[in-house]
């Protein structure tokens, strides 16, 4: 890529060397910053649906702009009595509580806006400056590594304006800026799209191991057997030679005795709770093949372990084991997409907060009588899962990959490394 002729120390460490024409400057050099502060904060009741202006909140940064169509508002007299928060087009807002550092520009402005506490309002008070500019040179590295600096290694949990207006960065010509800010609009908008496609395809991968495992579970993988009715509603017909079992006569179904209070950060073998994160005890209860599930919370009917091993697990964990007649992991994947269909039928409720033993002793279960086929059943679902969970791993490495470039890309620009100008009209 174009680099400037000459270049030149820029005197700050991470910002490095600049193009011999531009300086640093600081935010209090060229910008107006105001929040709302003091006795002017807002109290709960004072956060209107609809009144003479918007209010803004941090909430409403969507994709770098403010989505006004689900602002808050607030009334006149508070409106009026700050005038400094008053926005106006091509505004910068960054949040300084919360969630550090979000980002939007003010457009599209229709009716008078103000801020609450939590936001600064940026805005340019040199003809030759553009909040559009600053706000790609807050997006990069460079305002981050400023924040480490000023920060002496604690976490950042509140930006102070006092520090914020230090914020040393690379100025140049408006040229130069409007060039930057243009070109880092389309180059990212670019990026960002191809970021999306791929976030998409892993989508549609998942919903791909989904389709496999429904099919092969409930239709085996065999594509011209003949079909018969289940007589389970929400499982439909299945392969004329396998039965409906209870589970009660396909397993041993019990409950742990230990509470979350058990858990051990370094213990050495895993502890099941009533949430897909599994934690570490000292003991175990359990040594060999078995499938646990949430007994209550929002893990039930969601929630799904299969492990071999030693292991202990919680008193409202159901520890599914001692398995007769059934593939123990054919059991996990059918139990994993089917069984919340069966709670939902029991409960007609689509969130259910207890699971009882019953519920689970009388699932139906509709399994091949021949152990091989759903030996070959499980095979199939492991090796295509693992055929796309390797797609999904190098999808991801290309989205990583596409993240890292745009963020060097921001800084490369912003602080010019490389060279950008305004492309002609077509």
């Amino acid at each position: 890529m174009e680099r400037y002729e000459r270049y030149k120390d820029s005197g700050v460490e991470w910002i490095g060397e600049i193009p011999e024409g531009w300086e640093i400057k600081k935010i209090k050099h060229k910008c107006y910053v105001k929040a709302r502060i003091g006795w002017k904060g807002l109290k709960s009741s004072e956060f209107l649906t609809s009144g003479c202006s918007f209010l803004i909140t941090g909430t409403d940064f969507k994709n770098d702009k403010i989505d006004w169509t689900n602002c808050y508002h607030i009334d006149k007299g508070r409106y009026d009595e700050d005038p400094y928060i008053q926005l106006q087009n091509e505004d910068l807002l960054i949040t300084k509580d919360g969630t550090i550092g979000k980002l939007a520009i003010v457009s599209g402005l229709e009716k008078p806006a103000c801020l609450n506490s939590g936001i600064f309002v940026v805005r340019s008070l040199d003809e030759g400056f553009s909040t559009r500019y600053l706000f790609w040179v807050l997006k990069s590295n460079l305002f981050s590594q400023f924040n480490e600096f000023t920060s002496y290694g604690s976490t950042i949990q509140h930006l102070y304006q006092n520090v914020f207006v230090e914020f040393w960065y690379p100025f140049s010509s408006l040229t130069d800026q409007t060039a930057i800010a243009n070109y880092l609009d389309r180059k990212t908008a670019e990026i960002d799209e191809l970021i999306a496609q791929k976030e998409r395809l892993i989508e549609l991968y998942e919903e791909e191991k989904i389709a496999i495992i429904n099919q092969a579970v409930t239709k085996g993988i065999d594509p011209d057997v003949r079909l018969k009715d289940s007589g389970v509603d929400w499982l439909g017909e299945v392969p004329e030679e396998w039965e409906v079992r209870r589970l009660k006569y396909l397993s041993d179904i019990k409950t742990g005795e230990k509470d979350t209070e058990n858990r051990e950060a370094f213990g050495e073998y895993p502890f099941y709770v009533r949430s897909q994160t599994i934690e570490r005890i000292s003991t175990y209860s359990y040594d060999g093949e078995a499938i646990l599930t949430a007994g209550d919370g929002v893990g039930v009917g969601k929630v799904f372990h299969y492990v071999n091993g030693k292991f202990d697990y919680h008193q409202r964990v159901y520890k599914i084991s001692y398995f007769m007649d059934i593939n123990a992991k054919f059991l996990f994947y059918y139990m994993r997409l089917n069984f919340h269909k069966e709670v939902i039928r029991i409960s007609a409720k689509s969130t259910v907060d207890s699971l009882r033993l019953p519920m689970l002793q009388n699932f139906p279960v509709c399994i091949p009588v021949q152990a091989s086929k759903q030996t070959a059943i499980v095979h199939h679902i492991e090796t295509e899962t693992t055929r796309i969970n390797t797609n999904i791993v190098k999808t991801k490495r290309i989205i990583e990959l596409q993240k890292e470039y745009r963020t060097a890309l921001i800084s490369e620009v912003v602080t010019g490394k490389i060279k950008v100008t305004e492309e002609p009209t077509p």
